[in-house]
This record gives C-alpha cells, structure tokens and sequence, in this order.
C-alpha cells in the first residue's frame, strides 16, 4: 500500500534552505517537523531522512497515542475522512513550501530523462496521472508510431526481488534482443522486465550501479528496435 506521504512527496525534491525556514529542526541525520493541525486537535510529526525518504506519524492531542485509523483502508468514518484530509492538506502545504518538483524519484531517472530529450527530442508523458499508485510511471514514446521505447516506474524493491522488501526504486523498462536477455539478466540491478515480456523488455534499477552512459546504449538499442 502505497502511503500518504509517498504520494505526495514521491517526485519531490527537498531543499534544506526551504526546510529549515518553514521549522524543519535537525535530529542525528535526520530533519524533523511537529505541526498541530485540525484545531490543534492532532499533531503531526514528519521525518526526513538525508536521502529524502518522509515517514509520517499522526499523533491524538486528547490521547497521546498515535491516530491508526489515518493508515486503515476499512476506516472510512466521517471524521476520519476529515483527519485524512487535513494531514493531506498539511504535507500539500509543507511540499509547497520545502520542495521542488521533479518528474521521476530519483536523481539518475531525471538525468536520463534529460539525456532522452536531448537525443531523441521525446519527453516522457504520464498517462496514469490520475491514478495514485502509479501516477509516478512515465512513458517515452516514438513521435511517428506512438510505441514506447522506454517506460520509467517507481515501485517497491520486493517486486524485482520476490521477497518483502518495502523500499521504493525507480526502474526503467527497455526493449533487447531476446538472443542478449540471458546475459543481461546476469548483470547487478537488471531484472527480468517488470509488467511485461521477459523475453524481450528488461527492468533497470535507476541507482547508479550502472553509470548513465551504459543505460543510454541499451535506451538506444530499446529506440532501435521498437521504430
């Protein structure tokens, strides 16, 4: 389940300048944020890691005890309703004012973004926007027939690696030769393709452990073959 603050903070950047002057206050290496909203009735308390990674906690001002029912699909109350959306509101405001936008998660996803423009003249269009969880998935596509030749997602580590692993990675999906799938395969943060053929698309974690250039190569075979 995708949470609230990932969906609001997935394709921003923190500006720490920013931060610090909205009341962000630095604990370890971490920066944190205390907020009463709703009337004071609850107390929000953000923390962002170096990396940008938000973990959010809602916390009952009457209680003291963390407002769980925020995180519960099943609860679906008014008043709960009205919680929800004023935190939303409340991250909405902080983003607004902390961050600046940026079309992908992480930082090698928006230099090969770039790279894409330059070469091929084709930024990337996002056609489930409206969708939560997958509002963060760009496609590029071949100006004449419209076809992908690459397709950036942010998901969760656990579906390239078949285990429980929560953390968020960007991923893009390129066409190969099948004849080069086995050996590509091979290679470190290069999966069998997420979503789509394995015999003819692969995944590639966007975090660095291939310089960009490499990625560019196999981006410029993935054009070739889907002309």
């Amino acid at each position: 389940m995708v949470s609230i603050e990932e969906t609001i903070f997935t394709r921003k950047r923190w500006v720490l300048k920013k931060m610090l002057a909205f009341g962000f206050q630095q604990v370890g290496d971490d920066y944190v944020l205390e907020r009463r909203f709703l009337n004071g009735d609850f107390e929000a308390i953000l923390t962002v890691t170096e990396k940008g990674m938000v973990t959010g906690r809602v916390i009952d001002a009457i209680s003291h005890e963390e407002y769980y029912q925020l995180r519960q699909k099943n609860a679906t109350g008014a008043y709960v309703n009205t919680v929800r959306a004023a935190y939303e509101e409340l991250l909405e405001a902080v983003a607004a004012a902390c961050c600046q936008d940026v079309l992908f998660a992480s930082d090698q996803a928006n230099r090969l973004t770039q790279s894409i423009l330059e070469r091929f003249q084709v930024a990337p269009d996002f056609p489930w926007e409206k969708e939560t969880h997958y509002q963060s998935y760009g496609t590029f596509r071949h100006a004449s027939n419209r076809k992908w030749f690459a397709l950036i997602m942010h998901v969760k580590r656990a579906v390239l690696d078949k285990d429980d692993n929560p953390d968020p990675v960007d991923i893009i999906n390129l066409k190969i030769q099948p004849e080069q799938g086995e050996a590509l395969r091979q290679l470190p943060s290069v999966y069998p393709a997420y979503h789509m053929n394995h015999k003819t698309w692969i995944s590639v974690v966007l975090d660095d452990t291939h310089p960009d250039a490499a990625i560019m190569k196999w981006i410029d075979e993935s054009y070739r073959l889907t002309k």
